[in-house]
């Protein structure tokens, strides 16, 4: 007799998450000293295409989650996968942009994003006409022979931004990557973010300080509790229509909605974080 089986569609025609922590927890120290929670079992899902991002009072463990997610840092309780596959080792599907940028002095901004390619065996020919074509898509091509020294904060951004993308990563990393500029240009950035990543959709996981900033980036913006045993507290969705004017956005009423129901839930945890009293 042959057997049948009976598909549940809502099961196995789910779209698998881009990135998926479950029960993930982090603690330090315990070696001949106490142990740091600095994470309690905490869940995150971040689909295919998705831009989440990531608020929460200073130290509660966002980019701890993120370094969770890039495979630099081991879990102490919990799985992390990646397309539904257990990560093990690092993330090679991920791009990570740092806050402070990785371009090396000695190097022009072309070099600079070249050596993305280079470090994985590519031509180097093939490597500069990549590297000229990103510097050109975030608007740096006539910078190219520049050296960091000799470029702005918000070029220097750029490059960076550049250097991540050239690989073509299938998820986005991003620890505050515009938290040392200006706010004009974070603005800006932003918005050139959002242009490049409306292309494809990568998978999108941002952590910011800025709650602006996240509501006017993302499809949801994740709450984390206050530390030690940090967790996610709250997820909203957010609901403004694409393709957004990262400044426009701002001004309109929804915007500002969501901005009062999301902070009404973040004050407290920031102000436990400082000692005040919710």
């Amino acid at each position: 007799m042959v057997s049948l089986r009976v598909i549940d569609t809502k099961r196995d025609l789910a779209p698998v998450p881009a990135v998926a922590l479950e029960d993930v927890s982090i603690v330090y120290g315990g070696t001949g000293g106490p142990a740091y929670e600095a994470v309690a079992p905490t869940s995150l899902a971040v689909g295919n295409a998705e831009f989440v991002a990531i608020v929460g009072p200073t130290g509660c463990g966002k980019s701890t989650l993120l370094n969770a997610a890039a495979g630099l840092l081991k879990p102490a309780g919990g799985s992390v996968s990646v397309f539904g596959q257990p990560l093990a080792g690092l993330n090679a599907k991920a791009g990570y942009l740092f806050q402070q940028d990785a371009l090396m002095p000695w190097k022009t901004a072309r070099d600079n994003v070249a050596i993305a390619l280079e470090v994985a065996d590519r031509p180097r020919a093939e490597a500069l006409e990549k590297a000229q074509a990103w510097l050109t898509k975030v608007g740096l091509a006539p910078f190219a022979d520049r050296y960091p020294h000799q470029l702005s904060g918000g070029q220097r951004k750029r490059v960076g931004l550049a250097q991540v993308l050239i690989r073509n990563p299938k998820i986005l990393l991003m620890d505050e990557p515009f938290g040392p500029l200006d706010a004009q240009t974070r603005i800006i950035m932003g918005g050139l973010l959002l242009d490049l990543w409306a292309t494809d959709r990568k998978a999108v996981m941002f952590v910011t300080h800025d709650l602006e900033e996240a509501i006017a980036l993302a499809d949801r913006v994740v709450i984390m509790s206050a530390g030690p045993r940090a967790r996610i507290i709250g997820d909203h969705a957010i609901d403004l229509p694409r393709p957004r004017d990262v400044a426009e956005i701002r001004l309109e009423p929804r915007f500002h909605a969501l901005h009062k129901a999301i902070w009404g839930q973040l004050r407290a945890e920031v102000l436990k974080a400082y000692g005040g009293t919710p």
